[in-house]
């Protein structure tokens, strides 16, 4: 690659889950396999997926799987800010990979002029060091609500000048909406980066899409860099629960007599449940993500994973009649296993005056343990043995455990009967350890499976699939195109859509705002004409008269007293948008 050092792009989507990661992740592989010293990055990731980088500072877990397709050790610039939900409305925020505040969505935008500019700078110094970086967005660059204090995505590109291109999931349907809306609703200067589209998890005929891509690259004034065809079971380390399967996830023919089956409880509030992928490797195992008690009945192992709110999903937990269903299990003898936030919830007492205030809780009494919560945040990367096997793993947790000085160990945590609890992640990555601890499982679970000989090494798998995604990307992508962007910038003459293309941007982000002042906003074109006067000036249907109270509904009651619904046609002076009043059909 003969690009200038520093170039960048940013990989925004269409949606939530669109395939931006991956995306990311392979173009990364790809650039990597040409000689280019290439860095990912991701400005803010609001993901309960994390990962510790080697000097202890925590990021998005997408964010290291895409440092390893590029050949690197994660480090915190390439995820400065990372979002970590305790709830529908209270985040973590973490800066450069250590826990700031916990905020209220409203409360967040007092710090946006602030974490922009870390972002910025965290950007600025990968691409002083690096030949490209392979920025990736986060949900959607058009959700114009958000766009005034936006660091992710067309606030980023804005701000260091990055061409975007624009992934869309076809398998979901709607694709080219999607795509030509995601432009259409950006403010002319956003409009001026997005360079390009790719349209990801194709399955059909490509002689069918053929002419969709056409009439799209002709309506949006952008290129189709490429469809990428839909690959089973090749996505790793997957962002956030959008991703997560509800069916038995398929791990290969089981290499003894009986396959071993795992039940992962889906918390409402689940994080690094990336745990369990290497299990979902294991030929003969199959795991899979449950919400009823009915769904533990046949489990060999039922898993409590990770969990950003401990003591708020150990409610859940209650209230679905899970809980009881675990503990039948353990009385029983029956495999169960507790990770980080699921360890805590085995303990016998939990005390939490940081997390969710709710200060002293029963935890379900299943291990010789109780819980504190600390206002410090551990995050580590420790080592240690278990089954004779060495365990390399990472922890990221407020809750400290103390367990009684009898207990049978198990990493750091311990272990009763057929109950583990442990705070590590990643521990079941260990190839060595995973099998023995399988083994384990099967016996007190009665089952004649038989871990594979010689097995699977997680690690290489890894590199097999990181490998299959920057195939991907040099077989169905214009890496020509990709080059360019990297090496030139946005293109020059791209075409503004309507209705975003003509709106200005002023302090408040995006919109049609009126001519000479700052007041409300009007759409100048069909918008303001006679149309949208009529429309303003009709009277609703079954509203009194505005200003006279007392006056009689317009509309009869019916023989009970109840106002019929009105029938209503089409509404006249509806104004014609986008592209689609100047196609013919061909």
């Amino acid at each position: 690659m003969s690009a200038r050092a520093g170039g960048a792009l940013l990989v925004a989507g269409t949606t939530s889950d669109a395939g931006k990661s991956v995306v990311t992740a392979g173009i990364c592989r790809w650039l990597a396999r040409q000689g280019v010293k290439v860095a990912p990055f991701k400005a803010q990731n609001m993901s309960l997926n994390s990962f510790v980088t080697a000097d202890g500072a925590e990021i998005g877990r997408a964010q290291a799987m895409q440092a390893a397709a590029c050949g690197l050790e994660p480090v915190a610039d390439m995820n400065p800010i990372l979002l970590k939900p305790g709830s529908d409305r209270r985040s973590q925020v973490v800066v450069m990979g250590r826990p700031l505040a916990d905020v209220d969505a409203m409360e967040y935008g007092a710090y946006k002029d602030r974490l922009r500019r870390v972002a910025v700078e965290a950007l600025e110094r990968l691409r002083a060091e690096y030949d490209a970086v392979i920025c990736e967005g986060a949900g959607s660059p058009a959700e114009i609500n958000l766009r005034k204090g936006d660091i992710a995505n067309m606030g980023l590109a804005r701000a260091a000048g990055l061409p975007v291109i624009v992934v869309g999931d076809i398998d979901r349907g709607g694709v080219f909406a999607s795509l030509y809306g995601t432009v259409a609703l950006l403010d002319a200067d956003d409009q001026r980066l997005i360079s390009g589209f790719v349209i990801n998890k194709f399955r059909g005929a490509m002689e069918l899409l053929r002419p969709g891509l056409d009439m799209i690259t002709e309506l949006a004034g952008r290129p189709v860099l490429g469809v990428l065809p839909w690959v089973e079971g090749n996505w790793v380390d997957v962002e956030d629960s959008l991703a997560l399967r509800t069916d038995p996830v398929p791990a290969g023919p089981a290499y003894g007599a009986q396959t071993l089956r795992v039940a992962v409880v889906r918390l409402p509030r689940i994080s690094n449940f990336t745990d369990l992928d290497a299990l979902a490797c294991e030929p003969g195992v199959v795991v899979r993500f449950v919400t009823t008690p009915a769904e533990l009945d046949d489990a060999d192992l039922v898993v409590l994973p990770g969990t950003r709110a401990t003591v708020s999903d150990l409610r859940w937990l209650r209230e679905r009649g899970l809980a009881e269903a675990v503990a039948a299990r353990a009385e029983r003898g029956l495999p169960v296993l507790g990770v980080c936030g699921g360890y805590q919830m085995l303990a016998r007492r939990i005390r939490d005056d940081v997390e969710s205030g709710a200060g002293e809780v029963p935890g379900l009494g299943l291990l010789p343990a109780e819980v504190e919560f600390g206002p410090e945040k551990i995050l580590g990367r420790p080592v240690g043995t278990a089954y004779g096997a060495r365990v390399a793993a990472y922890e990221i947790h407020h809750g400290v455990v103390a367990v009684d000085g009898g207990a049978e160990p198990f990493l750091d945590g311990c272990r009763a009967g057929s109950v583990w609890g442990t705070t590590w992640h990643g521990a079941m990555e260990n190839d060595e350890f995973r099998r023995a601890f399988l083994s384990e499982v099967a016996a007190l679970a009665g089952r004649a499976y038989t871990p594979a000989e010689p097995g699977v090494s997680f690690a290489e798998l890894r590199e097999r699939r990181l490998d299959a995604l920057g195939d991907l990307v040099e077989r169905h992508l214009d890496t020509g195109a990709l080059l360019r962007l990297l090496e030139e910038g946005p293109p020059a003459g791209l075409p503004p859509l309507p209705p975003g293309g003509q709106w200005a941007h002023d302090a408040r982000g995006p919109g049609p705002v009126r001519a000479g002042g700052a007041g409300r906003h009007r759409v100048r074109g069909p918008a303001a004409g006679a149309g949208a006067r009529r429309a303003q000036a009709a009277p609703a249907a079954g509203r009194r008269p505005e200003g006279d109270p007392q006056a009689p509904l317009r509309r009869g009651r019916d023989r009970r007293g109840r106002v019929p619904a009105p029938h209503v046609g089409p509404v006249a002076g509806l104004v014609t948008a986008g592209p689609g009043f100047r196609t013919r059909e061909r």
